[in-house]
């Protein structure tokens, strides 16, 4: 048969249709207020199972009902966690609903429900975590997963509306021409008519935001405008000049391009108040003029052999050796370790010495810049340094890369070892006697 009509007089139904009608009339769920006790599943730590309180529910078109709280066991607990289900099983072959455990994998997730459109149906309860090693289900390992049937909608007036029914049910009141819901205690308009009065939390005032506004809707805007203070790119600007004369400027030094790297100096003088570590005084030295150097006077006698001052020490009566550097300042030749850091031994040759030729020579006749002869010095003795650049480079001096004067002063130090080595060959030589008149 294509079309089947029902209910009607004398005429068989089966549940199957009842279960079709009914559930156009009425969704799956819980018949009770929204998280009201219904079917509610609970622990009280007292064991292995939980507990569902009483209820009534419509499960695809089929009543079932409760009227006393009913357990169930929850199976013992397995090797690694699991969740399982609580549920209303509609079976229509049994012709029953009842309640059920699904249990669930260990270690997986919340177990599938059986949902078909003829055969079982499950309807969720409530989900149960079983920890590893549970012996009870406690309060917290139970959690709600119900879902509610609602109310169907109504009309009424306001004297014929329904008294003190479940929250949530709704219906037109055609007396104030308004949808209205009950909200557990009083009737209240869905859609209410606002007014700023009515609005909680409003501000007081309000702020201007960022925005813009079209010319035209200006108002009060003048009809012509002073131009503030601005810039133009150069692009800009119309009839300007193709070309700039400078004027007078100056540039700092980074700025010029160009510049050589070093300048030559050229034929200039110096006052004298503009030298800079000249000495206080000058002793008279042997030659043609009154002793002293004058404003603009080179020290020349500075090089080659100097004349030994004749006057004895005065003051602390203390005489300082002294250096000449090439720029013809002079400082004192100290010795002091105070003065000195990284020290570490130097190894001497005594060899290098005793190769050195002690020589006798004059020095060669000077003109000094004045134009005056000065004849050298007649019998110096001494070394020739290039001999000596030979063997002991290190008391060497050069001037403008050529070999220029010795370290006289070094010399000492340069005998040290001459003297050590001889100084051992003559301990050796009187242990050999000692040893020789002990043997006699």
């Amino acid at each position: 048969m294509a079309i089947t009509s029902y209910p009607f007089d004398e005429q068989p139904v089966s549940e199957g249709q009842f279960s079709y009608l009914f559930r156009e009339l009425q969704s799956t769920g819980v018949a009770d207020t929204v998280g009201g006790s219904g079917f509610s599943v609970y622990a009280d730590s007292s064991g292995m199972q939980v507990k569902v309180n009483p209820g009534f529910a419509l499960i695809r078109g089929h009543a079932v009902q409760s009227t006393s709280t009913e357990i169930r066991a929850i199976s013992a607990a397995s090797t690694s966690a699991r969740t399982d289900r609580v549920v209303l099983r509609l079976d229509p072959a049994a012709n029953q609903i009842s309640i059920a455990v699904v249990q669930g994998t260990p270690g997986g997730g919340v177990p599938a429900l059986t949902q078909t459109d003829t055969g079982i149906y499950e309807f969720p309860l409530a989900q149960v975590t079983v920890g590893v090693g549970a012996a009870t289900i406690a309060a917290s390992a139970v959690s709600d997963d119900r879902r509610f049937t609602g109310n169907t909608v109504g009309g009424w007036t306001t004297t014929t509306r329904p008294a003190s029914p479940r929250t949530g049910r709704l219906g037109y009141n055609t007396s104030t021409k308004t949808w209205e819901f009950w909200n557990g205690t009083a009737w209240t308009d869905l859609a209410p008519t606002v007014t700023w009065s009515s609005i909680s939390g409003r501000p007081n005032s309000f702020e201007p935001t960022s925005h813009t506004h079209e010319w035209t809707e200006v108002v009060n805007k003048p009809t012509s405008f002073n131009p503030s203070s601005h810039t133009h790119d150069w692009a800009q600007v119309t009839n300007k000049p193709t070309t700039y004369p400078p004027s007078a400027h100056g540039h700092d030094w980074d700025e010029v391009t160009g510049k050589p790297t070093v300048f030559p100096p050229s034929s200039h003088s110096h006052s004298w108040s503009s030298i800079t570590s000249k000495p206080a005084t000058f002793p008279p030295d042997s030659h043609s003029h009154s002793g002293y150097l004058t404003s603009g006077s080179t020290i020349a006698w500075a090089n080659g052999s100097k004349m030994p001052h004749n006057n004895s020490a005065s003051g602390s009566g203390t005489w300082y050796a002294v250096w000449v550097e090439g720029d013809g300042t002079f400082c004192r030749n100290t010795s002091s370790i105070r003065f000195k850091e990284n020290v570490r031994d130097y190894e001497i040759n005594p060899d290098d010495i005793l190769a050195l030729r002690p020589v006798i020579y004059d020095r060669k006749t000077q003109v000094d810049d004045r134009g005056t002869v000065k004849e050298g010095r007649k019998d110096e003795v001494g070394l020739i340094a290039e001999e000596v650049a030979e063997h002991l480079p290190w008391l060497v001096n050069y001037m403008d890369g050529e070999v220029d004067g010795l370290r006289y002063d070094l010399l000492g130090v340069a005998l040290v070892p001459v003297v050590q080595r001889q100084a051992a060959q003559i301990a050796s030589l009187e242990e050999r006697l000692a040893a020789l008149e002990a043997a006699a």
